[in-house]
This record gives structure tokens, sequence and C-alpha cells, in this order.
């Protein structure tokens, strides 16, 4: 059978071909027209260069009646270049003529003082470490083949800079994180060199706050895991967390300004785990847990507001809820205990009160699956950069990884809104830092 890998419409020909063997070989060929999604149309606002291809025959005196379009897709090299200002210098006497003035255009404002890093190439620079995970010596390994020679050590100062100059930025983030009564809370580690241990590398964490009703994305270095780190974090705060079931998030179950809630995500987990060791009642509970995340797809699809989810999540979840409660208490008595499955059941009844939290409220989430995915980029970069070179090196990163987070969660090229930022950060007022900010991209910035 051949197929044509490149149709032009979404409904391609297929053509067969089959071979019959007689007293000689017939060949018969026939079109099959078969459903294809085809291909995604390439974008309108990538430039096009247009080439004209004549005929190699003579067309003397002939009038084109149509043309045929191909569009193919093209790559150049980034390019590095340089912007030369040039300012003129005058000199200008005053109205007596008796004393005379230089005159002369200033300078725009750059990022770092007496750098050669214009703001593009410090935030491509940023860009490719933290949102393409290339660590810096590739990057300079590029330069070197466009003839450009830069020091590692020098483009190590400059992110120190950017990381010095984004700060009170950061600290903008931070507060709009927190200013919301929805809060997911996950950690995740990282290997950290500390010029006090010899030999082997500290083990530091990265804790993430997500604010899940204004997908506003914060991560904090931390050199631990002690539930001190959140504790400091949430002075103040008032609302809900939801966190998974590490020990670290207990203090807060008695507090009066916070309410916890766990993960249904974390839960299901166990039990998939469980199934290798006894998949018939493993798959009981999942079967019911996928209703649970049923009514929340019905919920997503047609577009409810938080009181109809809320509403929903009483009239259908609730009921659902009760069913695995008491299949999990039966399961119990019949299952070893530190078995896979007996874990995964005791693990789930002892946060049973926490996993139905988010039914009272509609803007509650299921499960901390956004705080994951925004963590997953983190687990890719360290399989380039495998460290980070000090405890103030993994801050500035979690600063740039805060920012470029909230650049994806609304759709915001982070190449361009650092580059802008960069740019205007120096001259802009304090008081206005959160113009700046990703999801404040298209108000303020562009």
């Amino acid at each position: 059978m051949q197929v044509d890998l490149f149709p032009a419409d979404k409904i391609a020909e297929v053509t067969v071909t089959t071979t019959i063997e007689t007293k000689e070989v017939i060949t018969k060929t026939k079109s099959i027209r078969v459903n294809h999604n085809g291909r995604n149309p390439l974008p309108l606002h990538i430039r096009r260069e247009e080439i004209i291809l004549e005929p190699t025959q003579d067309i003397t005196g002939l009038t084109p009646v149509s043309q045929q379009i191909t569009e193919v897709l093209e790559y150049k090299v980034g390019e590095l270049f340089i912007k030369k200002y040039i300012r003129p210098e005058y000199i200008k006497p005053t109205q007596d003529g008796t004393q005379a003035m230089r005159v002369i255009a200033v300078l725009p404002s750059m990022p770092i003082d007496k750098c050669i890093a214009g703001p593009s190439l410090l935030a491509y620079l940023m860009v490719s470490k933290f949102v393409d995970h290339l660590p810096i010596h590739r990057l300079l390994q590029m330069f070197l083949r466009q003839k450009v020679v830069i020091d590692a050590a020098t483009v190590c100062g400059w992110l120190k800079a950017v990381g010095i100059l984004i700060e009170l930025l950061y600290d903008a983030l931070r507060q709009e994180v927190l200013n919301t009564h929805s809060l997911g809370i996950d950690e995740t580690p990282l290997k950290v060199i500390d010029k006090n241990k010899k030999g082997t590398t500290h083990q530091g964490y990265y804790w993430v706050y997500y604010n899940t009703l204004n997908n506003l994305v914060l991560f904090k270095y931390q050199p631990g895991r002690d539930g001190g780190f959140p504790k400091e974090m949430l002075n103040g705060y008032k609302g809900h967390i939801h966190v998974d079931g590490y020990g670290g998030y207990t203090q807060f179950e008695n507090t009066t300004d916070i309410i916890v809630s766990n993960c249904w995500a974390h839960a299901r987990r166990k039990f998939i785990d469980a199934q290798k060791f006894d998949n018939a009642k493993a798959s009981e509970v999942l079967t019911l847990i996928a209703q649970l995340y049923g009514v929340e797809k019905h919920c997503r699809e047609n577009h409810f507001t938080s009181d109809q989810i809320k509403q929903a999540r009483q009239q259908q979840s609730v009921p659902i809820l009760a069913a695995i409660e008491l299949v999990l208490k039966t399961q119990l008595t019949t299952s070893l205990p530190n078995s896979p499955l007996g874990k995964a059941i005791q693990y789930t009844l002892s946060r049973w009160n926490k996993l139905n939290v988010y039914t009272q409220e509609g803007f509650l989430p299921i499960d901390n699956n956004l705080v994951e995915n925004s963590i997953r980029p983190i687990a890719i970069g360290r399989k380039n950069w495998l460290f980070a070179g000090s405890h103030e090196a993994a801050q500035r990163s979690a600063m740039l990884y805060s920012l470029f987070a909230t650049c994806k969660l609304h759709n915001i090229d982070p190449m361009q809104w650092l580059t802008e930022v960069l740019a205007k950060i120096k001259d802009h007022p304090i008081n206005k830092i959160k113009e700046l900010l990703p999801q404040n991209y298209n108000a303020h910035i562009a």
C-alpha cells in the first residue's frame, strides 16, 4: 500500500496495489478515498520568501492563466547582530558667545551598565536556559560557530545581574500569587553546590505555590524540606491549600485561617501501583475514582460556573465518595496491611476528610495536578544542568522559573516579554512594577 505522506486535502487518496499470480503477473490498481485529518496550515504571521519558478520551455508571448502555490517551511539559524549607536557631538555657544556647551544624545537605558549584552541577548540566554533547558556552555558553543567568543564566567555574571534586576518583579509576583483563597503547594528536590560540603552536593528544594484561581506560579528555593518553610511563606494567608500527603503540611490542619485539602491524583496512583498485587480490588476503587473525574470533566466541558460545579459535586460526587469509602473499609478487612493494596487503602482512609474538602466549593480543584505540571520543566532541566552552582544561584533560578511559568500559563512569548521588560525595568516606576508582570503584559507593556 502506497500512502501520500503529505496530502494536500483533508480527503486523501490512497493507492492500493495488489498482485495476483496466475500464468502471468497481472497488477490491478484501484483508488480508495479515506478520511484524513490533513496537515496543519502554516501560520499566516510567518515571513514568506517568494520564489518564482518559470518553465524551462519557451513561453514568449504567453500569459499565465493561473498559478500553483507550494509552501515549504524552512529554518534560518538565529542571528547575533550588533546595534551600533552613533551619537554626533555638537558644541553650542551661549547667546552671548562667551561660553559653549556640549550637545549629544543620551544613550538608551541598558539592563546592565557597561555590558556588551543588550536586552534581547540577555533574554535569549535566560529563555534558552530556563525554558528550553540548554546549558550555558552549549549556548556558547553555538555562538562560537558564528565566530563570537564569550567567556562562561562573563555570562554567569550577566545571569546574576539579571537576577538582581528582576528581584522587585519577583516580589510583586509573590504578592499576587498569595492574593487568593485557593493555593496549591508542592516541592521538588534539586542538587546545589555548597562550599561547605566537599566532594558532594547539598539537597535543596524548590517549593512551588500555585494560585489556582488566577493561574500564577511562584518558585521559592529553600535549603531543605522542613515544614517551617511553607509556614513562613503562608504567614498571614487565609484560604484553602491543596497538598499531597507529606507530613510537613499537617501543621496547618488545626489552624483557623487555613483549610487543608488533599490530592485525589496521589491517592489514585497508589491504587494504580496496587493493581499488580490485586487487580480486582484495586480496579474496583479506580473505577469509582474515574467517576469522580467524570463529574469534573462534565463540568469543565460545559463551562460550569463555580456555583454550578459545587452543585454538581454535592449531587453527584458526594454519593460516589460515600461508595468509595464503603468499598475501602470493606477491602481493608481482607487486605494485608503491608501489601501495596493495604497501604493504598490506609493512605486514602487516613486522609479521607481532606480528600472530601473539594466538594464544599466549586472553585477548589480535585487534585494538585496544576502544581505538578508547573514543576515538570524543573525535572527536564535537571537532566541538562544537573545542579545549581550555589544557594544564591538556586534562588535566582527560582525567580526566572516563576516568571517563565506564569508566561506559559497566560500564553505569553517569554522571549518577547523578557526582552521588553529588560529594556524598560530600570526606568520603570517602582510603584507600578506590577505592570511588567507576565499576566499584565498585553495591557501595559506590549
